[in-house]
């Protein structure tokens, strides 16, 4: 499976989304193949990391983000269950985990409810160690910096927005991906 042959199914190649989308993807998964390599004891499905981490945002497209070319009707946050359902529609189910469960450090079915989140009422949370890996590595790139690395302490800034819980899903991966 080649990634960019499924981006360029959704995406116009040249297009600003495409552009935007292929280049925070490259950088989310250069992060987490990095880090795979750092820890040959967790086995880690290094071919899998690569392709999903490339594929982890493909629902973009599907939102209203104008900012970064995308013109959908979705609200932003809808992007990781959208780009699920059209990697279930690929025959990749194992990859539609990865985008459902991306976002922030995972949304759990409280916080849906709790926040009146317009997403389906599910545990939307990365379980496998490979989907924690590239929702982890995903953390330290936006699609508005292109290729600028946040620092660790800018991560979890922007993530105590989201509440506690959030903050503490991220110091342990730290510790676990970075011994930190």
């Amino acid at each position: 499976m080649n990634p960019i042959d499924i981006i360029s199914k959704y995406y116009p190649v040249g297009s600003d989304a495409y552009h935007i989308l292929v280049t925070h993807s490259r950088s989310v998964t250069d992060k987490a193949l990095c880090l795979a390599h750092m820890h040959p004891e967790m086995n880690l499905d290094i071919p899998f990391i690569e392709e999903a981490a490339m594929l982890h945002d493909i629902g973009i497209f599907l939102c209203n983000a104008p900012e970064i070319g995308c013109f959908g009707e979705a609200e932003y946050i809808c992007h990781g269950y959208l780009g699920a359902d059209l990697m279930r529609k690929e025959g990749f189910p194992r990859h539609a985990l990865v985008c459902e469960r991306h976002t922030g450090t995972g949304i759990t079915a409280a916080m849906i409810e709790e926040r009146h989140l317009p997403l389906p009422s599910r545990v939307m949370v990365p379980v496998s160690l490979e989907e924690q890996l590239i929702c982890f590595a995903d953390k330290f790139y936006s699609k508005t910096k292109l290729d600028k690395e946040k620092p660790v302490e800018k991560v979890k800034q922007s993530l105590s927005k989201y509440g506690e819980e959030t903050v503490i899903r991220f110091d342990n991966w730290c510790k676990l991906f970075l011994g930190e």
